[in-house]
């Protein structure tokens, strides 16, 4: 049964001072305000200019007023809620809400060779499906899982992804862009009667392109929330210090936030963290490293001072090659640390070496990671039963136990993680059921998820709408030139 995400009773760990916060604020404004942004679209310059921005059109840069950068912040919401198929998976946003989605991968992998292979669409449907059977994973991220199928053309990627995830899971889905698809994916969106979360890339360092701007002005006019994000390498796209890159990023963030409530103020926007150091030996982003994790504290802390819900995405994305040990911690000191220090979504399921694999046994692992974390942000319940002092009083010294009172039947399972895939047997026990390691285990209960899970199916009238649209949109892009 799915978890209706975690709640936050701890205060968040916070990695600067306040006058640290204040002073990349600072920072903040001034590039806004002197170096500006770079928006590759007409109707935003406008936008801009027309509420008192200093628009460059030649150059296609905007620098903003402190003014205007403040108004803005203020009129993002602190918190909002996206509609799913199934309403029970309905998500609330901010405060202290947190929910887990899942990481990407450009191909599944090979669980025997570990080489990458390009998934097929029936592939693409069972990770999907399993994605929605796990309990600790609450909003399904786009371009899931794969970000090539087999047969598939890559105008159509996106929106027979996101026709996949529309139809098997009834969890609250995202969606992104490329040429336009977002309008299609719109579409599809109304026709199942759900909203999806839309995101939003910068471009760094400091600019915006068309189709990024296009999308913004697309998903926001028809009522859905977006994502933004960046995608920055310190040392090539940012500056080498977290300081710096945590000003640039923070720009880049702040000026989607700024478009998005020009063209509809109070339009929901979760900022999400997906910037890495640069490995300067060969020039690749460097995933699962503590650099990350330390900007991605920051910009949590960051932007709890602006009250505006949060997402790190960096969390889900190992530099291992493997389901090994290295997966396993550079997974789990991500996501905690992203928790601790307040974010409101944090990547964690599925993700096998950066962007490059993905596989639903690593989603399954990893939902014993996100189940554990969520535990330990809800911290402990400290009320007289609990406490159990009566209790204490009653059983006494030994020969007393527990074992056999109705507090304890009552209360164990609140209070423990019982983890799905996780080795818990005693050592005897192991010997004898095989010496399985998590990794086997993780396999049997993909089998069982895709021999007994099916999720809700959408109604015969709706799966033919979103045949139709996607019909239409492979129509659209022949006739473009775009698709043979």
């Amino acid at each position: 049964m799915l978890k209706q995400g975690f709640s936050r009773s701890t205060k968040p760990l916070e990695f600067l001072s306040d006058e640290q916060v204040a002073s990349l604020h600072r920072g903040t404004l001034h590039v806004l305000e002197v170096t500006g942004v770079r928006f590759e679209h007409q109707k935003a310059l406008d936008l801009f200019e027309g509420a008192g921005c200093n628009v460059d059109h030649e150059n296609k840069r905007v620098r903003f007023p402190s003014g205007a950068v403040e108004a803005c912040l203020r009129s993002c919401p602190s918190s909002f809620t996206l509609r799913a198929r199934d309403p029970n998976n309905n998500l609330s946003f901010g405060g202290n809400n947190l929910y887990f989605y899942n990481s990407v991968g450009l191909r599944t992998v090979n669980l025997d060779t570990w080489e990458s292979k390009i998934p097929t669409p029936a592939e693409q449907h069972e990770g999907v499906r399993v994605l929605d059977a796990l309990d600790n994973l609450h909003l399904v991220n786009t371009y899931t899982p794969y970000m090539e199928i087999e047969g598939i053309p890559s105008n159509m990627l996106l929106l027979e992804s996101i026709a996949s995830r529309i139809r098997h899971t009834t969890k609250v889905v995202c969606s992104g862009y490329s040429q336009g698809s977002e309008r299609f994916a719109i579409m599809m969106a109304q026709a199942a009667d759900i909203q999806i979360a839309g995101w939003v890339m910068a471009s760094p360092p400091l600019a915006y392109f068309e189709d990024a701007c296009s999308a913004a002005f697309n998903f926001v006019e028809a009522g859905f929330p977006i994502f933004i994000t960046s995608g920055a390498s310190y040392g090539s796209t940012s500056p080498a210090t977290i300081a710096g890159s945590t000003i640039t990023n923070n720009a880049e963030l702040i000026a989607g936030v700024i478009l998005i409530q020009l063209i509809k103020p109070g339009t929901g926007v979760i900022v999400a963290d997906f910037t890495f150091p640069t490995n300067m030996r060969t020039g690749a982003p460097v995933f699962g490293s503590i650099g990350s994790i330390l900007h991605a504290s920051m910009f949590a802390q960051l932007w709890r001072s602006y009250r505006i819900p949060t997402c790190v995405s960096t969390s889900g994305y190992p530099n291992a090659k493997k389901m090994d040990f290295q997966s396993g911690y550079e997974k789990a000191l991500a996501g905690l640390s992203a928790a601790l220090s307040g974010a409101n979504v944090v990547s964690m399921h599925g993700g096998v070496s950066s962007e490059l694999t993905f596989h639903p046994v690593q989603a399954i692992m990893d939902n014993d990671i996100a189940g554990m974390i969520g535990r330990l942000i809800e911290g402990v319940e400290i009320t007289p039963e609990t406490m159990a002092i009566d209790l204490i009083d009653q059983v006494g010294p030994i020969p007393g136990m527990y074992l056999n009172k109705r507090h304890t039947r009552e209360w164990w399972r609140k209070e423990q993680h019982i983890p799905q895939v996780a080795d818990r047997i005693s050592y005897p026990e192991w010997m004898q059921k095989g010496k399985k390691d998590t990794l086997e285990y993780a396999k049997e209960k993909m089998e069982e998820i895709l021999a007994t899970h099916e999720p809700v199916p959408l109604s015969e009238d709706k799966d033919r709408e979103i045949t139709k649209i996607l019909k239409d949109a492979r129509k659209h892009y022949r006739e473009l030139g775009l698709l043979l």
